[in-house]
This record gives structure tokens, C-alpha cells and sequence, in this order.
């Protein structure tokens, strides 16, 4: 069984029943999730062996947060205890032309007062295959971005793959920042995930005349842009999410990938039209997947279909984890996507 290790924030998520605005609402649905934490939970579901690793409070929050992906299968041998509060995310879900709206309190959770020199990546890393951390990581703070340096270095030493998603998030840097720190972390990435926006305001890449509210992508641009990141960052694998953006609720969706292998030429995969339920965690659905795919797929075109079906399913489920298995999504990848009642 393949081994995967994934290093980030898990967050308290607070959203509004239903489509409710935040001035509407007296109460909140509670759920957890996160970049990193979706990731393992989405291949533990796959039937990986999935770690976890962040730093949580000891505290009973702090607790709730550890069994929310302990329930679902995910190794949470790792995670450091310690520090005063567990992170914090408000969400409130749009629909038609009403976009949704996240706000955001982490300052001073735990994982950002990380100790870097209390983690053994030695140790967390062997007999591993495989390790995936976002952008987001990084952007909580120095010492969060050195225990992540550490990790890859670490990782690059012992023959593990790592995967990055870049995940630009602007209410926890500016470009400038994201760049002066993302790009000399490039050099240990392999399979490098991302969308147009990341890609241009973490690294500095363009995806032409691409406009997603819009609902316009230009897919020559695209396939130019991923071709660039691949020759400047030497990169084994780069996939870009496209998305159509008609409304909150209706989206365009498919991904683009390119390698040295299967699609030395980019190639686009099955496009999907999808009524959203829930698009948090989208990106990191189709990390999951792409994962997972070029893991146990005999190529990556292959790996490529069964991201992006897997994502696809995503947006149809509340909450930020995937809760799909793999044989779920494999029925997506062979039907045309009717949804029909299964009897």
C-alpha cells in the first residue's frame, strides 16, 4: 500500500445553513477541513495509507479537529500538541449570481507558532512515497514556512515524491511575498497543481486571455503556460484546473496536464457542467485524485480523468472533504454522468 504524507492547517469551519447570509444567520453548521487535511482524507478513502501532520491545541477544540480526519481513516501520528487556538474560517455559501464569501480568523493558531526544530521529517518520512503540502502553508508565517522547507528538503533526501498545490490565498500575503518565498521552493517539487490564478501570482505565470468569471478560457494560453512552468521548474508533472465560472452555482469544469511521459503535448481532460452544493475543496479534491491516480494508474491520462471526475463529485457534497471512494469516482470516469438513482 502506497504511503502518503500531507503537512498543513486543519480549520474550524463555520457556514451558514443552507444559502443564508451571514446577517441572516443566528446559528452555524460546524464542520472541519483544510488544504492539506482534504488532501488525506480524500486518500484515505482511496484506500492509501494517509498521514496527516499539522500542530493542533490540546484542548478540546483542538481534539474535535484531530478525530474529524481520524474518523475517516487518516493517520494522525504526527501531529504536535501545543498552543492556544485552532484556526477558524466563517463561509457563506452563494448561489446564482451571489458569490460566496469566506472570512477568515486564524491569527495565532497553533500551526503557525509551529516549533520547526521539534519535527522529525527523518523519521515521518520513512517508508513514505509520498508528500503534498499547498501554498497556503507557507503564507502562515516564518515558522511555518520553515518547518515546510525542512520537509521538503527532508523528503527530497530520503526519494520521496512531493507534490505542491500553490493555492495563492491574498488575505495571507501579497504576491510579492508569495513569490519570494514559493518560487526557491520550486527546486524540491516534482508534480506542481495549480490554477491560472496561482500560477500567476505565486510564481508570476499567465494563462493568456484566460477570464473565469467570464467564462472564458483560452486554452492555447493555458497550454503555453504549463508548458513554461514545466521547463523553468524542471517539473515531472503539471496540472492546471480549469474552471468556467457561469455563476456561484454552475460551473464549468475540467484540467489540463503535461509531462514527459503520457502528454508531452498538454491534454485537456473530459470537460463537466456541475450544479454546485459545495465548491470548498474543489482544488484540493482534484489534488487528491491526481494524486492517487498517478500512484496507482498505469498513465497519467489516466490519473488526469480520475482527478477531475473526482473533483466533479466534490462540488456535489457539503463540507470540505470529499467523501467519495475510488470506485465511485471510476463510475463517473466510464458513465456519462447522468446521475440516475442507483436501485
Amino acid at each position: 500500500m502506497k504511503k502518503v504524507v500531507t503537512f498543513g492547517e486543519i480549520m474550524l469551519r463555520l457556514s451558514t445553513p443552507g444559502y443564508l447570509r451571514f446577517v441572516q444567520s443566528d446559528r452555524f453548521d460546524v464542520s472541519y477541513g483544510g488544504g492539506e487535511a482534504n488532501v488525506a482524507v480524500s486518500l484515505a478513502g482511496y484506500g492509501l495509507e494517509s498521514y496527516f501532520v499539522s500542530r493542533l491545541p490540546k484542548h478540546e477544540i483542538g481534539e474535535a479537529a484531530k478525530q474529524a480526519v481520524l474518523k475517516y481513516g487518516v493517520r494522525t501520528d504526527y501531529i504536535e500538541r501545543g498552543g492556544d487556538r485552532l484556526g477558524i474560517y466563517f463561509l457563506e455559501t452563494g448561489a446564482s449570481q451571489r458569490s460566496s464569501k469566506v472570512i477568515y480568523d486564524r491569527a495565532r493558531s497553533a500551526i503557525s507558532e509551529i516549533d520547526p526544530s521539534k519535527m522529525d521529517w527523518a523519521r515521518i518520512f520513512e517508508g513514505k512515497d509520498w508528500f503534498h503540502w499547498t501554498g497556503i502553508t507557507p503564507a502562515l508565517g516564518e515558522k511555518a514556512a520553515t518547518a515546510l522547507k525542512d520537509a521538503c528538503i527532508t523528503a527530497k533526501k530520503q526519494g520521496v515524491t512531493i507534490s505542491c498545490d500553490l493555492n495563492f490565498r491574498s488575505k495571507l500575503w501579497s504576491e510579492k511575498e508569495a513569490q519570494s518565498v514559493m518560487i526557491p521552493l520550486m527546486e524540491y517539487v516534482d508534480v506542481c497543481i495549480a490554477n491560472e490564478e496561482d500560477a500567476q501570482k505565486s510564481l508570476g505565470f499567465s494563462a493568456g486571455a484566460t477570464n473565469v468569471e467570464g467564462a472564458h478560457l483560452d486554452e492555447k494560453g493555458y497550454s503555453a503556460m504549463v508548458k513554461s512552468l514545466k521547463k523553468e521548474y524542471d517539473f515531472t508533472v503539471v496540472a492546471i484546473t480549469l474552471r468556467e465560472s457561469f455563476s456561484a452555482s454552475r460551473n464549468g469544469w475540467s484540467a489540463l496536464l503535461h509531462d514527459d511521459k503520457d502528454c508531452r503535448e498538454p491534454k485537456r481532460s473530459t470537460r463537466y457542467e456541475i450544479d454546485i452544493v459545495d465548491r470548498v475543496g474543489g482544488g484540493d479534491s482534484f489534488a487528491s485524485g491526481l494524486i492517487y491516480g498517478l500512484l496507482t494508474k498505469e498513465n497519467s491520462s489516466d490519473a488526469l480523468e480520475f482527478a477531475v471526475a473526482a473533483s466533479c463529485l466534490k462540488h456535489t457534497i457539503p463540507g470540505d472533504f470529499n467523501l467519495v471512494s475510488a470506485e465511485e469516482v471510476e463510475k463517473l470516469v466510464k458513465s456519462d454522468g447522468s446521475g440516475r438513482v442507483e436501485r
